[in-house]
């Protein structure tokens, strides 16, 4: 198996998409995957295709620039390393929609993103109750929210730019409830004014468009009620409370770098991202890192990074350098986003005895509550061996119990069963490798 791309990009986010056209721009034949029907990640969802944002407009412009150079594969994922299989060659399987293919590369830029992460609480798996960007993305593929009634909690500036979104939309947000200290994000928002105003000004936008709307820093939603389906949730303060009718909520607690392919392929870790050096190498020789798994730092870090790989791996290193400034500025915002935002203790409390942590697999906190190890818990309770495969539950055993996160294993997420199959192995990488009606899974 020969290399048909000289990079491959995983993810194409706005990271993805800075790092694919530069890669372009210097001549490299790129190939870019992505499990989402269209370029734009989870930020820039529809945004690409309808060039509602200006920023991923001009970047889909400087794609297409370059067509002839840059080949998009939408709607695939990779499913596990290839490498071990292929020799010397460095490739993945990759899957769509019960087709299989393995694609090999000369660099790997690993631009893959970052989800939400879930804190679990009394009444967190009622229907109604949502993840707050996940909301965001139904609201943008289409689902109505007009005249609903909507809580939004948990922490980050994703939560005001929710909450402006779902007005726009025309639903009726009831609260916003943030748990980091009012102490903690004045401070952050000063640094801002020196340093990033326009983020500054960013969110002074999103509060305008939230006038009237009750806003509660230092608030945590504490439980959610209803029969079959979110009626009212209590929003706790120290030892304040107070009850908030709703219809639907929307709750995250930050985000979680998507590392487990870079895990995978033996990338080391640091503080829970992916390790890079100054040219967003990470310690596996041709594989880079950007965007949310080097550090949760928004677009314009992805976007510097991506940049900064695409240079390096066209062996551009100085002109690379060059942007090195600037992909710092943003590191710095991201180091201090952490920190402001950083979770509060009274969060590891929250779950009562009968409370589900694993929902997969239908794990109550009780259960998890004697174990002193993820691979205890997995052993005694099935916690983490369902369909996600830990990544909800791994993250959140990790701040309740402090466990270590589990340890990503092949393939990375449910495939069929010809994506395995030994007859597989030797197909090469122009194509799908098997036909849906040779091997589809039972």
């Amino acid at each position: 198996m020969s290399p048909e791309f000289d990079l491959v990009v995983v993810g194409a986010g706005p990271g993805g998409l800075a790092t694919a056209a530069t890669a372009a721009e210097a001549g490299l034949k790129v190939c870019v995957l992505d499990d989402n029907p269209a370029p734009g990640g989870q930020i820039w969802r529809g945004s690409v295709s309808k060039g509602a944002n200006p920023l991923a407009a001009e970047w889909l412009r400087r794609m297409n620039r370059v067509r002839d150079k840059v080949e998009v594969r939408s709607g695939w994922r990779a499913v596990m390393d290839r490498g071990a299989i292929c020799g010397p060659v460095k490739a993945l399987r990759i899957e769509n929609n019960r087709r299989c293919d393995d694609i090999a590369f000369r660099s790997l830029v690993l631009a893959t993103g970052a989800r939400e992460m879930f804190l679990p609480f009394p009444g967190w798996t009622l229907p109604g109750v949502f993840g707050a960007g996940g909301l965001q993305a139904f609201v943008k593929s289409g689902l109505d929210v007009a005249g609903k009634r909507i809580v939004v909690a948990g922490t980050g500036p994703l939560l005001l730019a929710v909450a402006a979104n779902l007005r726009a939309a025309g639903a009726r947000i009831a609260a916003i409830a943030e748990q980091a200290p009012m102490q903690h994000m004045a401070q952050f928002s000063a640094r801002l004014l020196f340093t990033h105003p326009g983020k500054l000004l960013e969110g002074v936008g999103y509060g305008s468009k939230l006038f009237g709307v009750p806003y509660y820093p230092g608030s945590w939603v504490a439980s959610a009620s209803g029969n079959s389906h979110l009626q009212s949730v209590v929003v706790a303060s120290g030892i304040r409370t107070r009850v908030i009718e709703t219809e639907l909520l929307a709750v995250g607690f930050h985000l979680v770098p998507n590392t487990e392919l870079a895990q995978l392929l033996e990338c080391r870790l640091e503080t829970g991202y992916v390790g890079v050096d100054a040219l967003q190498r990470t310690s596996v020789e041709n594989i880079y890192a950007v965007g949310e798994i080097t550090g949760i730092g928004g677009v314009e870090k992805a976007l510097a990074e991506g940049r900064i790989a695409a240079l390096a791996a066209a062996g551009r290193t100085a002109e690379a350098r060059t942007l090195l400034s600037t992909r710092d500025r943003w590191m710095r915002f991201a180091r201090r986003l952490d920190a402001a935002f950083a979770l509060r203790e009274e969060l590891r409390v929250l779950p009562e005895n009968e409370t589900i942590v694993c929902r997969c697999e239908d794990v109550a906190h009780k259960d998890l509550a004697p174990c002193r190890s993820w691979r205890e818990a997995k052993l005694h309770t099935r916690c983490g061996m369902g369909p996600c495969q830990g990544r909800i539950c791994g993250p959140a055993t990790q701040f309740l119990f402090g466990w270590a996160a589990p340890a990503p294993r092949p393939p990375l997420f449910p495939v069929e069963v010809s994506t395995l199959a030994d007859t597989l192995l030797h197909e090469t990488v122009s194509g799908p490798a098997v036909s849906p009606s040779e091997h589809s899974a039972t």
